[in-house]
Protein backbone atom coordinates (compact mmCIF):
# COMPACT_ATOMS: atom_id res chain seq x y z
CA UNK A 1 0.00 0.00 0.00
CA UNK A 2 1.16 3.25 -0.65
CA UNK A 3 2.81 5.71 1.60
CA UNK A 4 0.12 8.71 2.93
CA UNK A 5 1.42 12.57 3.06
CA UNK A 6 -0.99 13.52 5.60
CA UNK A 7 0.72 16.94 5.71
CA UNK A 8 0.92 17.72 2.66
CA UNK A 9 -2.81 16.63 2.34
CA UNK A 10 -3.44 19.30 4.84
CA UNK A 11 -0.94 21.55 3.23
CA UNK A 12 1.08 22.03 6.72
CA UNK A 13 4.45 21.86 7.33
CA UNK A 14 5.66 18.66 9.88
CA UNK A 15 5.89 21.63 13.02
CA UNK A 16 2.81 23.01 12.85
CA UNK A 17 1.15 23.76 15.83
CA UNK A 18 -2.28 22.13 16.82
CA UNK A 19 -4.55 25.27 16.08
CA UNK A 20 -2.88 25.30 12.57
CA UNK A 21 -3.54 21.75 11.57
CA UNK A 22 -7.25 22.17 12.45
CA UNK A 23 -7.49 25.65 10.77
CA UNK A 24 -5.90 24.11 7.96
CA UNK A 25 -8.44 21.82 8.61
CA UNK A 26 -11.53 23.84 8.75
CA UNK A 27 -10.86 25.63 5.50
CA UNK A 28 -10.01 22.51 3.00
CA UNK A 29 -13.66 20.82 4.54
CA UNK A 30 -15.41 24.07 3.63
CA UNK A 31 -14.34 23.82 0.41
CA UNK A 32 -14.04 20.43 -0.56
CA UNK A 33 -17.04 19.61 1.55
CA UNK A 34 -20.06 17.53 -1.00
CA UNK A 35 -22.85 19.62 -0.07
CA UNK A 36 -21.16 22.75 -1.67
CA UNK A 37 -19.47 20.62 -4.45
CA UNK A 38 -23.00 19.08 -5.56
CA UNK A 39 -21.66 17.19 -9.25
CA UNK A 40 -18.36 17.10 -8.88
CA UNK A 41 -17.82 13.23 -8.10
CA UNK A 42 -13.83 14.13 -6.95
CA UNK A 43 -14.71 16.37 -4.00
CA UNK A 44 -15.90 13.36 -1.87
CA UNK A 45 -12.40 11.38 -2.37
CA UNK A 46 -10.82 14.85 -1.99
CA UNK A 47 -13.04 15.43 1.25
CA UNK A 48 -12.34 11.74 2.42
CA UNK A 49 -8.42 12.41 2.24
CA UNK A 50 -8.57 15.37 3.91
CA UNK A 51 -10.59 13.64 6.78
CA UNK A 52 -8.20 10.73 7.37
CA UNK A 53 -5.59 13.69 7.30
CA UNK A 54 -6.98 15.57 10.25
CA UNK A 55 -8.09 12.17 12.04
CA UNK A 56 -4.20 11.39 11.92
CA UNK A 57 -2.61 14.68 12.64
CA UNK A 58 -5.31 16.26 15.11
CA UNK A 59 -4.56 13.31 17.36
CA UNK A 60 -1.66 13.93 19.61
CA UNK A 61 -0.97 10.03 20.03
CA UNK A 62 -1.44 8.99 16.12
CA UNK A 63 0.22 11.92 15.09
CA UNK A 64 3.04 10.89 16.85
CA UNK A 65 2.75 7.25 15.59
CA UNK A 66 2.64 8.70 12.33
CA UNK A 67 5.36 10.46 12.76
CA UNK A 68 7.63 7.75 14.05
CA UNK A 69 6.22 5.31 10.90
CA UNK A 70 4.47 6.97 8.60
CA UNK A 71 1.03 5.42 7.11
CA UNK A 72 1.74 2.40 7.46
CA UNK A 73 1.19 2.42 10.70
CA UNK A 74 -2.29 2.80 10.41
CA UNK A 75 -3.02 0.43 7.63
CA UNK A 76 -3.16 -2.58 9.13
CA UNK A 77 -4.98 -1.66 12.64
CA UNK A 78 -7.72 0.74 11.58
CA UNK A 79 -6.53 3.94 12.75
CA UNK A 80 -8.55 5.75 10.19
CA UNK A 81 -12.31 4.57 10.31
CA UNK A 82 -13.27 5.81 6.82
CA UNK A 83 -16.89 6.69 8.09
CA UNK A 84 -17.58 2.90 8.16
CA UNK A 85 -19.32 1.10 10.84
CA UNK A 86 -19.58 3.09 14.17
CA UNK A 87 -18.22 6.40 12.81
CA UNK A 88 -20.45 9.52 12.86
CA UNK A 89 -19.39 12.23 10.94
CA UNK A 90 -19.63 14.19 14.05
CA UNK A 91 -17.47 12.19 15.40
CA UNK A 92 -14.31 13.38 13.23
CA UNK A 93 -15.14 17.19 14.27
CA UNK A 94 -15.49 16.30 17.96
CA UNK A 95 -12.00 17.36 18.41
CA UNK A 96 -12.58 21.07 18.14
CA UNK A 97 -16.66 22.16 18.84
CA UNK A 98 -19.74 21.67 16.71
CA UNK A 99 -19.80 20.72 13.52
CA UNK A 100 -21.97 23.52 12.93
CA UNK A 101 -18.71 25.48 12.98
CA UNK A 102 -17.10 24.23 10.16
CA UNK A 103 -19.72 25.31 7.54
CA UNK A 104 -21.11 28.85 9.09
CA UNK A 105 -17.92 30.30 10.06
CA UNK A 106 -17.83 29.65 13.83
CA UNK A 107 -21.87 31.05 13.35
CA UNK A 108 -24.45 29.13 15.09
CA UNK A 109 -27.92 29.05 14.59
CA UNK A 110 -29.25 30.39 18.70
CA UNK A 111 -32.54 30.31 19.73
CA UNK A 112 -34.19 33.15 21.40
CA UNK A 113 -35.90 31.77 23.74
CA UNK A 114 -34.09 32.86 26.25
CA UNK A 115 -33.64 36.83 28.11
CA UNK A 116 -31.63 38.95 24.99
CA UNK A 117 -29.76 42.18 25.68
CA UNK A 118 -31.42 45.48 24.19
CA UNK A 119 -29.44 47.23 21.31
CA UNK A 120 -27.33 50.20 22.26
CA UNK A 121 -28.89 53.85 20.44
CA UNK A 122 -26.73 56.49 19.27
CA UNK A 123 -28.30 60.21 19.33
CA UNK A 124 -26.33 63.04 17.80
CA UNK A 125 -26.22 65.91 19.91
CA UNK A 126 -25.73 69.34 18.80
CA UNK A 127 -24.26 72.01 21.49
CA UNK A 128 -22.74 75.40 21.22
CA UNK A 129 -18.90 76.15 21.99
CA UNK A 130 -20.49 78.31 25.28
CA UNK A 131 -22.27 75.24 26.40
CA UNK A 132 -19.12 73.03 25.88
CA UNK A 133 -17.28 76.29 27.91
CA UNK A 134 -19.94 76.49 30.72
CA UNK A 135 -21.05 72.34 30.95
CA UNK A 136 -24.69 71.90 30.42
CA UNK A 137 -27.80 69.95 31.92
CA UNK A 138 -30.58 69.48 29.36
CA UNK A 139 -33.32 66.97 28.59
CA UNK A 140 -33.75 65.16 25.20
CA UNK A 141 -36.47 62.89 23.39
CA UNK A 142 -35.11 59.49 22.74
CA UNK A 143 -37.01 56.95 20.56
CA UNK A 144 -36.42 53.59 21.71
CA UNK A 145 -38.13 50.41 22.33
CA UNK A 146 -39.45 49.53 25.87
CA UNK A 147 -41.33 47.05 27.89
CA UNK A 148 -45.03 46.29 26.95
CA UNK A 149 -46.67 47.87 30.11
CA UNK A 150 -50.20 46.15 28.91
CA UNK A 151 -48.72 43.13 28.97
CA UNK A 152 -45.44 43.28 31.07
CA UNK A 153 -43.29 41.83 28.28
CA UNK A 154 -45.28 38.73 28.05
CA UNK A 155 -46.33 39.50 24.72
CA UNK A 156 -49.91 37.81 25.73
CA UNK A 157 -53.32 39.50 26.31
CA UNK A 158 -53.77 40.43 29.97
CA UNK A 159 -55.37 37.78 31.61
CA UNK A 160 -54.08 35.03 29.13
CA UNK A 161 -51.08 33.24 29.15
CA UNK A 162 -48.39 31.35 26.77
CA UNK A 163 -47.88 27.89 26.18
CA UNK A 164 -44.94 25.51 25.75
CA UNK A 165 -44.31 25.45 21.96
CA UNK A 166 -45.11 21.67 21.22
CA UNK A 167 -42.79 21.85 18.06
CA UNK A 168 -39.57 22.09 19.64
CA UNK A 169 -40.65 21.51 23.34
CA UNK A 170 -39.89 25.18 24.82
CA UNK A 171 -36.17 24.91 23.10
CA UNK A 172 -37.19 27.33 20.25
CA UNK A 173 -34.75 25.03 18.12
CA UNK A 174 -35.73 21.76 15.11
CA UNK A 175 -33.35 19.51 14.50
CA UNK A 176 -32.68 17.59 11.43
CA UNK A 177 -31.02 14.55 11.13
CA UNK A 178 -29.70 13.63 7.27
CA UNK A 179 -27.35 10.46 6.57
CA UNK A 180 -24.63 10.85 4.45
CA UNK A 181 -21.67 8.84 3.59
CA UNK A 182 -19.88 10.05 6.53
CA UNK A 183 -22.96 9.24 9.03
CA UNK A 184 -25.29 11.12 10.53
CA UNK A 185 -25.62 15.38 10.05
CA UNK A 186 -27.43 17.30 12.56
CA UNK A 187 -28.73 20.60 11.22
CA UNK A 188 -30.20 23.31 14.30
CA UNK A 189 -32.76 26.11 13.23
CA UNK A 190 -35.12 28.66 14.56
CA UNK A 191 -38.15 26.88 15.22
CA UNK A 192 -40.75 28.53 12.62
CA UNK A 193 -44.06 27.40 14.71
CA UNK A 194 -42.58 30.39 17.75
CA UNK A 195 -40.03 32.04 15.89
CA UNK A 196 -37.37 30.99 18.37
CA UNK A 197 -38.89 31.88 21.79
CA UNK A 198 -40.33 28.44 22.49
CA UNK A 199 -43.45 30.02 23.70
CA UNK A 200 -46.71 30.16 21.74
CA UNK A 201 -49.22 32.78 22.17
CA UNK A 202 -52.40 32.14 20.76
CA UNK A 203 -54.12 35.55 22.17
CA UNK A 204 -51.22 38.21 21.67
CA UNK A 205 -51.37 41.41 23.20
CA UNK A 206 -53.30 44.48 21.51
CA UNK A 207 -50.77 46.70 22.10
CA UNK A 208 -47.55 45.03 21.23
CA UNK A 209 -48.81 42.28 19.16
CA UNK A 210 -47.25 39.54 20.58
CA UNK A 211 -43.96 41.00 20.86
CA UNK A 212 -43.69 42.08 24.61
CA UNK A 213 -42.24 45.24 23.30
CA UNK A 214 -43.11 48.82 21.99
CA UNK A 215 -41.78 52.01 20.34
CA UNK A 216 -41.92 55.29 22.43
CA UNK A 217 -40.55 58.44 22.94
CA UNK A 218 -38.54 58.84 26.60
CA UNK A 219 -37.13 62.28 27.71
CA UNK A 220 -33.53 61.53 29.69
CA UNK A 221 -31.89 64.25 31.49
CA UNK A 222 -28.16 64.21 30.32
CA UNK A 223 -25.32 66.24 31.87
CA UNK A 224 -22.78 67.44 29.48
CA UNK A 225 -19.28 67.95 31.13
CA UNK A 226 -17.39 71.52 30.64
CA UNK A 227 -15.08 71.30 28.29
CA UNK A 228 -16.05 68.03 25.85
CA UNK A 229 -15.06 68.67 22.35
CA UNK A 230 -16.96 67.71 18.96
CA UNK A 231 -16.41 63.93 18.28
CA UNK A 232 -16.62 63.00 22.30
CA UNK A 233 -19.34 60.69 22.97
CA UNK A 234 -21.20 60.06 26.57
CA UNK A 235 -22.35 56.92 27.32
CA UNK A 236 -25.95 56.69 29.26
CA UNK A 237 -25.86 52.99 30.72
CA UNK A 238 -29.24 51.25 30.31
CA UNK A 239 -30.95 54.13 28.57
CA UNK A 240 -30.98 52.13 25.27
CA UNK A 241 -33.54 49.69 23.90
CA UNK A 242 -34.84 47.35 26.60
CA UNK A 243 -34.31 43.70 26.81
CA UNK A 244 -36.52 40.70 26.04
CA UNK A 245 -37.42 38.04 28.57
CA UNK A 246 -35.91 39.91 31.35
CA UNK A 247 -32.31 40.86 29.55
CA UNK A 248 -30.99 43.42 30.36
CA UNK A 249 -31.51 47.10 28.23
CA UNK A 250 -28.90 48.62 26.06
CA UNK A 251 -27.01 52.07 26.44
CA UNK A 252 -27.11 55.14 24.87
CA UNK A 253 -24.23 56.93 23.36
CA UNK A 254 -24.24 60.59 23.05
CA UNK A 255 -22.12 61.68 19.81
CA UNK A 256 -21.29 65.45 20.43
CA UNK A 257 -20.97 68.24 17.56
CA UNK A 258 -20.26 71.53 18.52
CA UNK A 259 -21.30 74.03 16.52
CA UNK A 260 -19.70 77.05 14.44
CA UNK A 261 -18.71 79.89 16.42
CA UNK A 262 -19.08 83.79 14.95
CA UNK A 263 -15.89 84.89 16.76
CA UNK A 264 -13.36 81.83 18.16
CA UNK A 265 -12.20 78.89 16.11
CA UNK A 266 -11.01 75.71 19.06
CA UNK A 267 -7.95 73.46 18.59
CA UNK A 268 -7.59 71.77 21.19
CA UNK A 269 -8.09 73.69 24.42
CA UNK A 270 -6.98 76.60 22.45
CA UNK A 271 -9.20 79.22 21.12
CA UNK A 272 -8.03 81.28 18.52
CA UNK A 273 -9.37 84.73 16.79
CA UNK A 274 -8.68 87.64 15.13
CA UNK A 275 -9.25 91.14 15.66
CA UNK A 276 -8.10 94.38 13.83
CA UNK A 277 -6.47 97.48 14.74
CA UNK A 278 -5.25 100.55 13.15
CA UNK A 279 -2.14 102.00 12.08
CA UNK A 280 -1.62 104.43 14.69
CA UNK A 281 -2.53 101.93 17.22
CA UNK A 282 0.15 99.92 16.08
CA UNK A 283 2.88 102.40 15.43
CA UNK A 284 2.70 104.09 19.16
CA UNK A 285 0.61 101.04 20.99
CA UNK A 286 -2.23 100.28 22.61
CA UNK A 287 -4.55 98.32 25.16
CA UNK A 288 -7.44 97.32 23.82
CA UNK A 289 -10.61 94.64 24.73
CA UNK A 290 -10.64 91.52 23.30
CA UNK A 291 -13.75 89.02 23.96
CA UNK A 292 -13.72 85.87 25.95
CA UNK A 293 -15.61 82.79 25.65
CA UNK A 294 -16.72 83.18 29.30
CA UNK A 295 -18.50 86.75 28.24
CA UNK A 296 -16.41 89.44 30.16
CA UNK A 297 -14.03 91.04 27.91
CA UNK A 298 -10.15 90.81 28.29
CA UNK A 299 -7.20 93.55 28.39
CA UNK A 300 -4.75 92.86 25.49
CA UNK A 301 -1.64 95.12 25.77
CA UNK A 302 -0.45 96.09 21.94
CA UNK A 303 2.84 96.81 21.85
CA UNK A 304 4.39 100.12 20.15
CA UNK A 305 5.57 99.16 16.33
CA UNK A 306 3.69 95.42 16.36
CA UNK A 307 3.45 94.41 13.07
CA UNK A 308 0.12 92.73 10.75
CA UNK A 309 -0.57 89.24 12.00
CA UNK A 310 1.13 89.14 15.04
CA UNK A 311 -0.34 87.05 17.53
CA UNK A 312 -0.95 87.45 20.99
CA UNK A 313 -1.71 84.61 23.54
CA UNK A 314 -3.69 85.44 26.81
CA UNK A 315 -3.17 82.66 29.04
CA UNK A 316 -6.00 80.64 30.76
CA UNK A 317 -8.91 82.34 28.74
CA UNK A 318 -9.73 79.03 26.45
CA UNK A 319 -11.71 76.06 26.86
CA UNK A 320 -11.41 73.69 30.25
CA UNK A 321 -9.83 70.81 29.45
CA UNK A 322 -12.71 67.83 30.12
CA UNK A 323 -10.85 65.79 32.35
CA UNK A 324 -10.00 68.82 34.64
CA UNK A 325 -6.58 69.13 33.68
CA UNK A 326 -5.83 72.93 33.37
CA UNK A 327 -7.30 75.36 30.52
CA UNK A 328 -6.61 75.93 27.16
CA UNK A 329 -5.43 79.84 26.41
CA UNK A 330 -6.86 82.38 23.77
CA UNK A 331 -4.53 83.35 20.76
CA UNK A 332 -5.48 86.70 19.14
CA UNK A 333 -3.89 87.33 15.52
CA UNK A 334 -3.81 90.63 15.26
CA UNK A 335 -4.16 92.81 11.46
CA UNK A 336 -3.49 96.39 10.35
CA UNK A 337 -6.50 98.00 9.10
CA UNK A 338 -5.61 100.14 6.28
CA UNK A 339 -8.06 102.95 6.21
CA UNK A 340 -9.74 103.57 2.46
CA UNK A 341 -10.66 107.41 2.74
CA UNK A 342 -8.48 109.82 4.03
CA UNK A 343 -9.35 113.39 5.20
CA UNK A 344 -6.38 116.15 3.58
CA UNK A 345 -4.84 116.18 7.06
CA UNK A 346 -4.55 112.80 7.66
CA UNK A 347 -2.50 112.43 4.29
CA UNK A 348 -0.37 115.20 4.76
CA UNK A 349 0.62 113.46 8.19
CA UNK A 350 0.83 110.22 6.45
CA UNK A 351 3.29 111.99 3.83
CA UNK A 352 5.04 113.78 6.74
CA UNK A 353 5.93 110.70 8.38
CA UNK A 354 6.77 108.99 4.86
CA UNK A 355 9.38 111.53 4.11
CA UNK A 356 10.83 111.13 7.77
CA UNK A 357 10.88 107.12 7.09
CA UNK A 358 12.54 108.05 3.82
CA UNK A 359 14.65 110.30 4.68
CA UNK A 360 16.24 108.01 7.82
CA UNK A 361 16.86 105.22 4.84
CA UNK A 362 17.89 107.50 2.00
CA UNK A 363 19.80 110.29 3.55
CA UNK A 364 18.89 113.77 1.49
CA UNK A 365 17.88 112.20 -1.82
CA UNK A 366 14.42 112.73 -2.59
CA UNK A 367 12.12 109.95 -1.22
CA UNK A 368 9.16 107.55 -3.15
CA UNK A 369 6.64 109.35 -1.44
CA UNK A 370 7.41 112.68 -2.57
CA UNK A 371 7.52 111.82 -6.08
CA UNK A 372 4.24 109.79 -5.72
CA UNK A 373 2.53 113.42 -4.36
CA UNK A 374 1.36 114.30 -8.07
CA UNK A 375 -0.36 111.20 -8.23
CA UNK A 376 -2.16 111.17 -5.06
Amino acid sequence: MSKKDYYGTLNVSKDASPDEIKKAFRTLARKYHPDVNQGDPSSEAKFKEINEAFEILGNPQKKAQYDQFGSAAFDSHGGFSGGGQGSSFEDIFSGFGDIFDIFSGGQRSRSRNGPQAGADLKYDLDITLEESYNGLVTKIEVPRLETCKTCDGTGAKPGTSSETCSKCNGTGEVRQIRRTFMGQVVTIGVCDACDGRGKRIDTPCSQCSGKGITRNKRSIEIQVPKGIDSGHHLRVEGEGDAGIKGGPSGDLYLIIHIKPHTIFERHGNDLFCKTSISFSQAALGDKIDIPTIGGKNAKLKIPAGTQSHTVFRLKGEGMPDVHGRGVGNLMIKVVILTPEKLTSAQKKAIFDLADASDENIHGTETGFFEKMKEFW
